[in-house]
């Protein structure tokens, strides 16, 4: 019997949420995406850290006034994205710094400048995502960078809200976050009961997704954040998910059928009035969790780029 994972790749596109390059190679995935808790796990391991004083002897030697230490963490990022691309037929996700989310056109140049980088190491930036916190900010980031034939991952969304406001800016893709809603709703609502299809985080995926295909919204939906496979099994025909090594490790050793659970809409009826400033606002502040969830997420990204720059600062001297 074929595996959930082989079965699982024949209805949506798999994406490695790591950047562990030999868990690419065992499980093949489509594309990869990283965060700035992914870059700081690879580099406290040994046989990455090459990786991280490549960067910072580029930074050194780069005539600018800017701070060294994130130069090299933007360096940093691009050599670990490129050697994802060498492991990936698809596309490999990099993230703009977190501490940029509300600020539009700091995120815009992040983006620009990560995407110089890659050209300068001579990779095909098509097969690039700049992966923005879905902010109103990074939202309106990525409308601009998406105008301008820059492809934008959406994060860390949380919301209907979030979602709705991406694809109205033409987003290439969202990654609302499934595992981190449960969470929530199982710290805060303790006597639920969250298990399969009741499992908040699951719902929420699977409303963004019909609603993007009912009304005709290019924008990719690549679930994320992910506590166990039965949401992932739960989210089978999603257009993309993002799974750890260790899920998909999981998923490759159950041989049980796995059935579609989500498909693309037959009939698409006209999109709505786009969501304004104060709509995106509103809807968010009455949104206790993605609120929540959102600035939790960010100062996560933040506290975990800090870090790395930190590790980064200590390899340099």
């Amino acid at each position: 019997m074929t595996s959930q994972l082989e079965q699982l790749k024949t209805m949506t596109t798999v994406v490695a949420d790591t950047g562990d390059f030999e868990a690419l190679k065992k499980y093949q995935p489509q594309d990869a995406t990283t965060n700035p808790s992914l870059l700081l796990k690879a580099m406290k391991l040994e046989k990455y850290r090459s990786l991280g004083l490549e960067a910072i002897e580029w930074a050194k030697q780069q005539n600018t006034t800017g701070d060294m230490v994130k130069i090299a963490a933007d360096k940093l990022a691009v050599l670990i994205g490129e050697k994802l691309l060498s492991q990936v037929p698809g596309l490999v996700s990099t993230e703009v710094d977190a501490r940029l989310s509300f600020n539009t056109m700091e995120t815009v140049e992040k983006a620009k400048t990560l995407i110089s980088l890659y050209e300068e190491q001579g990779v095909d930036t098509s097969r690039i995502l700049i992966k923005i916190a879905a902010t109103w900010e990074g939202i309106q980031a990525a409308r601009i960078l998406e105008s301008q034939g820059i492809h934008c991952n959406l994060t860390l969304v949380f919301s209907f809200a979030q979602a709705r406001a991406c694809a109205e800016a033409s987003s290439y893709l969202i990654s609302p976050f499934v595992g981190r809603i449960l969470d929530w709703y199982k710290a805060n609502h303790p006597e639920g009961d969250f298990e399969k299809e009741r499992d908040p985080g699951v719902k929420s995926v699977k409303a963004i997704y019909d609603y993007f295909k009912s009304h005709g919204f290019s924008t990719i939906v690549m679930g994320a954040s992910f506590r166990n496979i039965d949401e992932i099994t739960a989210l089978a025909g999603c257009d993309r998910l993002t799974i750890s090594p260790a899920l998909l490790d999981e998923l490759a050793g159950v041989d049980t059928p796995l059935v579609r659970q989500l498909s693309p809409a037959t009939d698409v009826v006209p999109q709505d009035k786009a969501l304004t400033e104060h709509d995106f606002r509103w809807q968010m502040n009455e949104d206790r969790m993605a609120s929540e969830k959102l600035s939790e997420g960010i100062r996560q990204f933040a506290l975990d780029q800090e870090e790395l720059e930190s590790l980064l600062s200590h390899l340099a001297n």
